[in-house]
């Protein structure tokens, strides 16, 4: 999740705006469930003592307000935004496993597993890695996005028009101030990046991969008997753009794609390299991305208000259903 977007969201939550939108919308304690359906049974799975839940908003599930109120600060600041129902806590309630910690916070880095984060409401959550012992056997893990700079990427796509405008082209630090701060966003975000034959963000995916590999084998060294599970990104984004529900054109919502396709190709180098096994939460995610129907989509538009279920969620992040669809892929996963 960028930073500015999380900034952005806990304003929200510092002036309870948040709360008042959602009970406007309707009766939040009859609201049915929808989409994504309940996660697996556990019978045929293991048993585990003490899981480990590390990793970015898209292990936290962000979400800023929702049946459960605010989110969940019972492992991690409420900045973190956790979701109560999040992949990891519907994965150790349905494992019943006796220890659990979930450390996934909005944000984060593997710089973050053995840093503290500061957060924009003033919270600090503890170094990840903290939550790791010698006694912990299960870990799931989901990071990479925003070690290559993927979401911070991704909002420069908006375009106010179908069609993008080309503008200067600017280092990747340089430009996100520029955008950001841009009265009438433009688009045309690929031929930025992809500017003199260099893509930027691919560069910043293959430089993130050394990342990712050092934080799976650090978790080895620190917990040697667990299951270490790295969990890749849902389908989250189409070849084709549905411009103006999503707000970018064609041509970068297909340069999007390929990008997150990098990503999760990444992810699955470094799972081999790293030792862990990858999570791929592809095939339960395929046709459920943000140009989808508020009740089909697993992870929400620019929009701040989400179906699945109803909720005040978090922009370019999976819903409620994207956790339990997430849920269901590491659960079938541990049952192997």
């Amino acid at each position: 999740m960028t930073r500015a977007i999380l900034a952005r969201c806990t304003d929200m939550l510092r002036g309870r705006t948040a709360p008042v939108l959602l009970a406007g919308l309707l009766g939040l304690a009859t609201a049915p469930l929808v989409g994504g359906g309940p996660a697996p049974s556990a019978q045929a799975a293991p048993r585990y003592q003490e899981y480990v839940a590390l990793g970015d908003s898209w292990s936290a599930d962000v979400v800023l307000f929702d049946r459960n109120g605010t989110p969940d600060d019972r492992h991690a600041p409420v900045d973190c935004a956790q979701s109560h129902d999040n992949y990891p806590k519907i994965v150790a309630r349905t494992l019943d496993v006796p220890v659990f910690r979930d450390a996934t916070c909005g944000s984060a880095t593997t710089e973050h597993f053995t840093a503290p984060q500061e957060l924009p409401m003033g919270g600090v959550n503890p170094p990840q890695f903290d939550r790791l012992t010698a006694t912990t056997d299960l870990v799931t893990v989901g990071v990479g996005g925003n070690d290559a700079e993927v979401a911070e990427g991704a909002m420069t796509c908006i375009s106010a028009s179908p069609v993008g405008v080309p503008t200067p082209t600017l280092p990747l630090p340089d430009l996100l101030p520029v955008v950001e701060e841009s009265a009438a966003p433009l688009g045309a975000c690929k031929e930025r990046f992809t500017a003199g034959g260099v893509d930027q963000l691919a560069e910043n995916i293959a430089r993130a991969e050394g990342k990712v590999v050092a934080a799976l084998k650090e978790i080895h060294r620190r917990s040697p008997k667990a299951r270490v599970l790295l969990v890749n990104y849902l389908d989250a984004i189409p070849e084709k753009g549905c411009w103006p529900v999503v707000p970018v054109t064609d041509s970068d919502m297909a340069y999007l794609h390929s990008v997150f396709t990098k990503l999760n190709d990444m992810l699955a180098r470094a799972a081999h390299k790293g030792r862990a096994e990858l999570v791929d939460t592809l095939p339960l995610s395929a046709g459920h991305h943000v140009c989808t129907g508020p009740l089909t989509r697993y992870v929400e538009g620019l929009g701040i208000v989400s179906a699945n279920d109803v909720a005040v969620a978090v922009p370019a992040h999976p819903n409620a259903a994207g956790a339990r669809s997430q849920a269901r892929s590491v659960l079938q996963h541990v049952a192997r």
